[in-house]
């Protein structure tokens, strides 16, 4: 049987993401047969998994799938059996190993979570039967004990599934020390007693000016510091976890010839890594346009994500004023293109007949491309190997996607998926949409040259992998990864 442990964190964004891919690929370059788990995830960046019992796939967090990809094993639905998507500002799809279970308000999921504990340990097990060692990333924070009764990610499934627990401090936003101390002040004794340790992380100059601060916690605690993690450079090579990341990305490009690409960052975006080719690429200067910003005049191409709400992001869209910026780009000559929800946008028009995305309703999209869009309430979530005629090039990807997409500009597909057409390009050229995402097909049409968003992500892990089997306790790292 599989032997567990469980990273968590004393807040959102401390770095846990990374960490468990990090450890993930240096238990797998040790030669254990190593898997992710996150009990709950909070993310529109989705990724295409399989349903091993029936060979179909299902949706799980982006995040996942780069942690499985850490331990260089195929993600499965059982690596993140509860995924919310959020969908407006107080309520989330709810996808359960893999496929949609409802939608629900932040109070009625609260109510909602024991029912999904038994789904949580039923993947969890399987995990175990098949693999050496598992590491379980938390979500959110165990002391946030107001939502610690019916808990399926921290505490929760900690204790249910008894997994002891390493909790990460994030030094780079301050206050670490109270926030691990606080912690333990908070949490009750059964719950305490699960940690048997805790991380720096993020830190940033000369680690010895810290060791006080180690013995203030450990004296406050009881817990003893595992080690003290510096800023990784190479994290940020990694396909961000959900679009808080985006709120960081400051435009940085050195080259002055750099093509600009403008990317409007609308409220419910989701699968932004598409961009992932262009933003390592020099050649790029993508620049993710904010709410109350316009969008450069001087850019070259303008590239619309996907969207987990794609009605409501047309409205953020038109909101903020980027469909008259969109037009004037096109009319100045810029190449316009969608992915997912993004390509329904460009369309003439977009129908929810059912509300599956909320109430009923038709809406006209930006009419760039002669095509219409209904939503439908069967999803399509599949990986996909594809033939992109206008570069003639093989490209690989995946689809997750509500809604079937038809009109005249049809006729001209952007690629053939097992024969079947996808996409749409105008007739000039200048405005095609797909519903391929993976980046390969945007990187190959563009000329993207850094590398697909899986070969950036395998270099940048195994240079993660190495630089913490140098930093934390190497005592700790013998033990926890000791052969079964």
């Amino acid at each position: 049987m599989a032997r567990a442990i469980m990273l968590q964190g004393t807040g959102s964004d401390v770095g846990k993401t990374v960490l468990v891919a990090g450890l993930c690929r240096l238990a797998k370059n040790l030669g254990l047969k190593v898997a992710p788990f996150k009990p709950q995830n909070m993310s529109n960046n989705a990724a295409v998994a399989l349903i091993p019992e029936t060979g179909a796939y299902g949706e799980i967090g982006r995040a996942q799938w780069l942690q499985a990809l850490a331990c260089g094993v195929a993600p499965t639905i059982h690596m993140n059996p509860v995924l919310l998507k959020p969908q407006s500002a107080t309520g989330s799809q709810i996808v359960v190993q893999g496929k949609v279970f409802g939608t629900a308000k932040g109070r009625d999921y609260q109510r909602l979570k024991p029912q999904l504990l038994g789904a949580v340990l039923d993947s969890f097990e399987k995990l175990k039967a098949e693999y050496d060692f598992i590491i379980v990333e938390g979500a959110g924070s165990p002391a946030e004990v107001n939502l610690r009764a019916g808990d399926i990610a921290n505490m929760g499934f900690a204790r249910a599934a008894n997994v002891p627990v390493i909790l990460v401090g994030d030094i780079d936003r301050g206050g670490v020390i109270a926030s691990l101390v606080g912690t333990k002040a908070i949490l009750s004794e059964d719950d305490a007693a699960m940690i048997g340790g805790y991380i720096i992380n993020k830190f940033r100059g000369d680690v010895s000016l810290f060791d006080d601060g180690l013995k203030i916690i450990t004296n406050h605690t009881g817990w003893p510091s595992l080690g003290v993690v510096p800023w990784l450079k190479a994290a940020t090579r990694l396909p961000a976890e959900d679009s808080v990341a985006l709120e960081r990305l400051a435009n940085s490009a050195s080259n002055p010839n750099a093509k600009i690409v403008a990317v409007p960052v609308y409220d419910r975006i989701a699968n932004f890594d598409d961009l992932d080719p262009l933003v390592h690429d020099p050649a790029f200067d993508v620049r993710f346009v904010k709410a109350g910003e316009r969008l450069p005049q001087d850019a070259q191409l303008v590239v619309l994500p996907g969207s987990k709400a794609t009605i409501a992001d047309l409205a953020c869209l038109r909101r903020n004023g980027w469909d008259k910026d969109i037009a004037a780009l096109n009319n100045k000559g810029a190449e316009i293109i969608g992915i997912c929800g993004g390509y329904q946008m460009l369309g003439k028009t977009i129908a929810d007949p059912l509300g599956i995305e909320g109430e009923p309703v038709e809406v006209a999209g930006l009419g760039f491309l002669d095509i219409a869009t209904v939503m439908a309430p069967e999803k399509t979530v599949r990986e996909v190997s594809a033939e992109a005629p206008s570069i003639q090039r093989s490209v690989t990807g995946y689809e997750i996607h509500s809604g079937e997409t038809h009109g005249a500009d049809c006729v001209r597909p952007t690629a053939f998926i097992n024969g079947r057409p996808d996409g749409a390009r105008s007739a000039d050229g200048k405005v095609w949409g797909t519903y391929l995402h993976g980046g390969t097909m945007l990187a190959a049409h563009v000329g993207a040259e850094a590398g697909e968003s899986r070969v950036i992500a395998d270099l940048a892990l195994d240079e993660i992998a190495a630089e913490l089997g140098q930093l934390l306790d190497a005592s700790w790292l013998d033990s926890l990864f000791q052969t079964i």
